[in-house]
């Protein structure tokens, strides 16, 4: 959801961004503005057992009018691999740089620099720091607790053993979670030499509504040391119908015109799509009377005279019934193209705006 503050961000060209930040006295870096697409800089991973899965998703989001590009993403130490989603960005558009923390071939204190490298609008790069402790005595089987796909309204359960070596006074006293979908079963202990082995059952219930299961298993544990283990979880509860995305950022697009992008909606058996429906009518898309398990939509928006951030919700109507597909939330913000200004201006401040554009072609040192 956009904020009255991010909408304003957005309006903002990154071009005159870098030649504020050149012009202004004492300004550390005219990269700032590629700093300010990231809302976090840094994890810490905590305490996690040898071979688990742990990742931690950095995301960023495009806040100006040009196109912003990534040209590569760099490590400086083997212990994180690191991954962009998307390199390029149209504005409002989002993206995530993917630290990957190699717990199976590593151990012990661990830390990272992710270097994100920029070169468009203007070239710049974002730093950013993960660290975590990763302990050769405590093993998952497997890694993680992976639900995959699942039937809405079925539930599933899995299972991994969680082993501890030298130290058979270990105990997991309890294991916690943020997620009221999930439940988990502990066995006794198993004890053998200087080995203690418990066998955790997760399930996910079957009331969890449809969409993407992420979360985290935290294991108490009596270790002074590091009383807390998590242990990553992941899964999607997949509908009957299913449509992507559910929220269609359109961007900005100026007032009397329109854009169209692509909406896909997914069945387990062939059906046909009737028609859309939007409460003003200015969202619109032709019906697909062929039937298919998967259906490409083009939806368009037309501006018309609107102004400003808008927000409408789109209903597809399809023959599988009623309410069958769940509805689309469509934002978009409608204003004046910079270069295409509403009112004549004057030939004193045409001359002050063309000097503006030469500074903001100014690459960032």
């Amino acid at each position: 959801m956009f904020t009255a503050r991010t909408v304003s961000v957005a309006r903002f060209s990154a071009a005159a961004l870098v030649a504020t930040l050149v012009c202004l006295p004492g300004s550390a870096s005219a990269q700032e503005w590629a700093q300010k697409m990231f809302s976090v800089t840094s994890h810490n991973f905590g305490t996690v057992a040898k071979g688990s899965k742990a990742e931690y998703r950095f995301t960023f989001r495009n806040l100006y009018k040009e196109d912003v590009h990534v040209s590569g993403v760099r490590t400086s130490c083997g212990c994180t691999t690191p991954t962009v989603s998307k390199s390029l960005l149209k504005t409002h558009e989002t993206s995530e740089v993917l630290a990957h923390f190699n717990t199976d071939r590593f151990l012990g204190q661990k830390g990272a620099t992710l270097t994100v490298t920029f070169d468009k609008p203007f070239f710049a790069e974002v730093q950013l720091r993960v660290a975590g402790n990763i302990r050769g005595d405590v093993a998952f089987e497997p890694s993680f607790v992976d639900f995959g796909n699942v039937d809405l309204g079925k539930g599933a359960e899995r299972s991994v053993r969680v082993t501890r070596s030298g130290n058979s006074q270990w105990e997991i006293k309890d294991v916690r979670s943020a997620n009221p979908n999930f439940e988990v079963q502990l066995s006794s202990p198993t004890r053998s030499g200087s080995q203690i082995r418990y066998d955790l059952v997760a399930k996910l219930k079957q009331e969890t509504p449809a969409g993407y299961v992420n979360g985290q298993l935290i294991l108490v544990t009596n270790d002074p040391v590091a009383t807390q283990i998590p242990m990553d979880v992941e899964g999607r509860v997949v509908a009957a119908v299913t449509v992507s995305p559910q929220l269609l950022a359109l961007g900005v697009v100026g007032p009397g015109t329109s854009v169209t992008k692509n909406v896909v909606v997914r069945a387990n058996r062939p059906f046909s799509v009737t028609g859309v429906v939007c409460a003003d009518g200015c969202l619109s898309c032709e019906p697909k009377t062929t039937p298919a398990k998967v259906h490409i939509l083009p939806v368009t928006f037309q501006a018309g005279e609107m102004s400003g951030k808008v927000e409408r919700q789109l209903k597809i109507t399809t023959d599988l019934g009623e309410n069958a597909v769940p509805p689309v939330t469509v934002q978009v913000i409608v204003e004046q193209p910079a270069d295409e200004p509403a009112a004549a201006v004057p030939a004193a401040q045409q001359s002050s705006s063309r000097t503006s554009v030469v500074l903001g072609q100014v690459s960032a040192p």
